[in-house]
This record gives structure tokens, C-alpha cells and sequence, in this order.
């Protein structure tokens, strides 16, 4: 599972003109679902994302995490994520998961992270969406569960 996980003060994400999902300050997570992934990396992304200190605090140190800063989150799915770029110039997606199981997975992920926080929005899976955002900072962090 790989995330893309940007802080931000604001995001939305629109589809056909029409707002489906919005956060304040936290963060808009882009999720991508590998071809092996399975329900064991939903709890070690989502951990890691959840407890990362990125936000700054009154000293101006990055020590705050989502849940000290009462943070919103805003999930988009994207399995452009796993775009291989090796050959040629046409990505070739054949890591991300098979929709029907990707589509499990980032559910079950949107899931787990509304236990943690009050305000979890998300696009809508599959569909063609635009996604609006101020990055705060910017701060951006790539997370690969392959590497965590």
C-alpha cells in the first residue's frame, strides 16, 4: 500500500463540478492498493500516518501530530501510485491491486482511520476526480508499506 500524504489547510476533491469530499487542516492522503496487499497494511500505513509529527508546534518544531492538532483528513484513491515507469513512456499499472480488491482495502482503510479522527472525508472510488489543495509548507511524505 502506498500513500502520498500531504499536509494541508485546506483540500476538496470535485467530481463533475460537484464537491464529494473536503478537509480543513490535516491532511489529503492520496491511497494507492498494491496487487499484494491485503488488510495487514491498512493497520501499519494508518499508523504511521496517524502518529507522524509533522505539524508545528509553538516553538516551531515539527513535534505535533494529527490527532494534537485535532486534524481533518481527506482520502482520495489512486492507483496511479503504482505507475512503472522502467520502459518507455507509458506507465504501466500492473502493481496496483485489481479494482474489486483495491476497492475493499481503501474502503477498510477509510474505515480505520475514522476510529482515529472525527472528520474523514474521501473522493469516491474509480471515479474521475479533481482535487484542490493548499499544501502547508509544503510538506509532502511519501509511505510505501514495503519500506515501513
Amino acid at each position: 500500500m502506498r500513500a502520498l500524504v500531504q499536509r494541508v489547510t485546506h483540500a476538496q476533491v470535485d467530481i463533475d463540478g460537484e464537491t464529494v469530499g473536503s478537509c480543513e487542516r490535516g491532511y489529503l492522503i492520496l491511497l494507492g492498493v498494491g496487487a499484494d496487499d491485503g488488510p495487514e497494511q491498512i493497520e501499519r500505513l494508518w499508523g504511521k500516518i496517524f502518529k507522524l509529527r509533522i505539524f508545528e508546534d509553538e516553538n516551531g518544531k515539527t513535534n505535533r501530530s494529527l490527532a494534537d492538532v485535532d486534524g481533518q483528513v481527506l482520502i482520495v484513491s489512486q492507483f496511479t501510485l503504482y505507475a512503472n515507469c522502467k520502459k518507455g513512456n507509458r506507465p504501466s499499472f500492473t502493481g496496483a491491486g485489481a479494482p474489486d480488491q483495491a476497492e475493499r482495502l481503501y474502503e477498510r482503510f477509510v474505515e480505520r482511520a475514522r476510529q482515529d479522527v472525527p472528520h474523514v472525508e474521501t473522493g469516491r472510488f474509480g471515479a474521475m476526480m479533481q482535487i484542490s489543495l493548499a499544501n502547508d509548507g509544503p510538506f509532502t511524505i511519501w509511505l510505501d508499506t514495503d519500506q515501513l
